[in-house]
């Protein structure tokens, strides 16, 4: 499979709508990124094979109480693959592009919740393990951490909050 990643394109809208739609098996993350896509410094690619969307990534900054200085943290929510193309390294690829993009645009770190097996393998670990926690309740290990430039999180804690859209979808 022949599969390129890239930024988002006004184009893309209705194939990323339909991965999420079909990933997640419901509409909530789909409308989530319609409510995100505009957000200041919100970074969103797309996996394409022949001009199809197969995949979708998308990160957004988020907040950290109390404010960790000049550090920048962007959320790392939602990844989507089409069904038929789970499996085949379509994730790990959206997710290593928008690392490198994230680091590129100066955020220091990425928070995710999401399965503990499938995120480490980039590189990251309990967010508690850096003094981060998470406003809602989910399973410990499943709110993880990376940083992108080295001790980014040495000597800051706090607790991360997504914006108020996230909130609108649970």
């Amino acid at each position: 499979m022949n599969v390129s990643v890239g930024p988002e394109q006004p184009c893309d809208a209705a194939g990323v709508r339909e991965v999420n739609e079909l990933a997640f098996g419901r509409p909530q993350e789909a409308r989530l990124v319609d409510a995100l896509r505009a957000s200041a410094d919100a970074l969103s690619l797309v996996a394409t094979v022949d001009g199809r969307v197969v995949g979708h990534i998308l990160f957004t900054p988020v907040g950290i109480v109390p404010p960790p200085g000049d550090i920048r943290v962007a959320g790392l929510a939602p990844m989507a693959v089409r069904p038929e193309c789970q499996r085949s390294g379509v994730g790990g690829r959206l997710v290593r592009a928008g690392l490198a993009e994230c680091r590129r645009r100066g955020f220091g770190a990425v928070v995710v919740v999401g399965h503990p097996e499938y995120y480490p393998r980039f590189g990251f670990v309990p967010a508690h393990t850096k003094g981060l926690d998470y406003e809602a309740r989910v399973p410990r290990d499943a709110f993880m951490v990376i940083e992108l430039e080295t001790g980014a999180l040495a000597g800051r804690a706090g607790v991360v909050r997504y914006g108020p859209e996230f909130s609108a979808f649970d």
